[in-house]
């Protein structure tokens, strides 16, 4: 009789408790969702907020390199056009053309670093603004749609 009563009552406490638990507004669940949508933009925010400052950080780097390549360049076009002049003086000596042929193709080689270096650059500039715009965006979304 005892086990029948604790039975019973452990029913109606049990079924209490499901009942109680199966019930979930719909309002609770949107809310849910949109908490889980903000948590992910933010989450999204801050990985591009931590890419942009690598980016810039490499910013200097490529700038100092843009920079170094391009005097380089400009240094081996002089030195080219000493080569050249010289070998204007005296165009049938063949130690002063292998000279010549050798600064221009030093210059050549310099001026296609110097170009990469600008174009690496570039293109470092405009992942940098295409990051700032993308966190923007986020960031708008987000002021919509704050985490309660």
């Amino acid at each position: 009789m005892n086990t029948l009563k604790f039975l019973i009552s452990s029913a109606i406490v049990l079924s209490i408790t499901v009942a109680g638990f199966g019930q979930v507004s719909a309002d609770s669940v949107i809310s849910l969702k949109q908490q889980k949508q903000s948590l992910e933009l933010s989450s999204k925010i801050n990985t591009h907020k931590i890419q942009l400052a690598k980016l810039e950080n490499d910013l200097e780097k490529k700038t100092r390199a843009m920079e170094t390549t391009a005097e380089d360049a400009r240094q081996a076009a002089e030195e080219n056009a000493a080569a050249a002049s010289k070998l204007n003086i005296d165009p049938l000596d063949k130690a002063l053309a292998r000279k010549a042929e050798n600064a221009g193709d030093a210059a050549r080689k310099s001026a296609k670093r110097a170009r990469t270096a600008a174009d690496n650059l570039a293109g470092l500039k405009k992942d940098i603004e295409s990051l700032r715009s993308k966190i923007a965006d986020d960031e708008a979304t987000l002021a919509q749609n704050p985490v309660v």
